[in-house]
């Protein structure tokens, strides 16, 4: 059975002292959790001490972006050794943000300033293989675009984005590996992808993972839903046998909400 995990992704909020209180605030909420995985991926100068707040409890701690070299000449980026000496265990992967593919219009990132995130696929596959060399679980993430919604390419985008992160991917190291599917035009817009939609798609991905590893991987890996996950839409997403847990953004920042969703998954059955 795939136990749900149900991440938050906190993007560029809270600082450290605030980070730190919302572990302290979580804590009692969650400590009679089970048969969930709870993840928390707070902005890298917060991973450390979050990772210290959260020692004795069930709740982990992930990066939102890695790079793949382990050292060297890189301005501004983390190594996966780097994050797992900040107490990380698991790393989020091409989230539609770092490919420079937002929900939301950003008038201040249009044109090239937008080139400033740019993961490509060949990015986020040198990435997954960085973090599986090094013992990360890697969440990655896929979706489409409004736009290709709309053009009837939801299944095609996913599949390609699912393939080419598997490139290099042994067969026999997918285990731990985590998808989620995150529709952009759902991604902090508000909206949220149908129940049932967003159940086919994450089997689409599953099935991606299926041709390239067979049947037994694609049974294994786990596919999250994310894309204004909420208390109240939680449990219907939650319940549906493709989705195994949930990338959590907005709804993430307060520890109330953030529990109900945890909640939510163990009351499903995910």
């Amino acid at each position: 059975m795939r136990i749900p995990l149900i991440a938050g992704n906190w993007k560029m909020h809270k600082t450290i002292g605030e980070a730190v209180a919302f572990v302290n605030e979580l804590k009692p909420l969650v400590q009679s959790a089970s048969n969930v995985e709870i993840l928390l991926c707070p902005i890298f100068t917060a991973l450390a001490a979050v990772s210290e707040a959260a020692v004795g409890t069930s709740i982990r701690v992930g990066a939102q972006d890695v790079f793949w070299k382990e050292s060297g000449a890189y301005t501004g980026e983390l190594s996966a050794p780097m994050l797992k000496d900040a107490g990380c265990t698991h790393v989020v992967i091409g989230h539609s943000e770092r490919r420079g593919r937002f929900g939301v219009p950003e008038p201040d990132l249009a044109g090239d300033a937008g080139l400033v995130f740019g993961d490509t696929d060949a990015a986020v596959n040198r990435k997954l293989v960085a973090a599986l060399q090094h013992g990360l679980v890697p969440i990655v993430c896929v979706g489409e675009t409004l736009a290709e919604r709309q053009a009837g390419r939801t299944d095609a985008v996913v599949q390609a984005q699912t393939r080419a992160a598997l490139e290099n991917v042994a067969a026999a190291d997918a285990a731990p590996l985590v998808f989620a599917y995150e529709p952009v035009w759902a991604i902090g817009t508000g909206e949220t992808c149908d129940a049932d939609e967003a159940d086919r798609v994450c089997g689409v991905i599953r099935g991606a993972v299926s041709t390239a590893f067979g049947e037994a991987s694609g049974a294994i890996v786990r596919v999250q839903y994310g894309g204004s996950v909420k208390p109240d839409n939680a449990a219907e997403l939650l319940g549906k046998p493709n989705i195994d847990g949930a990338l959590v953004g907005g709804a993430s920042l307060k520890a109330d909400s953030f529990a109900a969703i945890i909640q939510a998954a163990q009351s499903s059955g995910a």
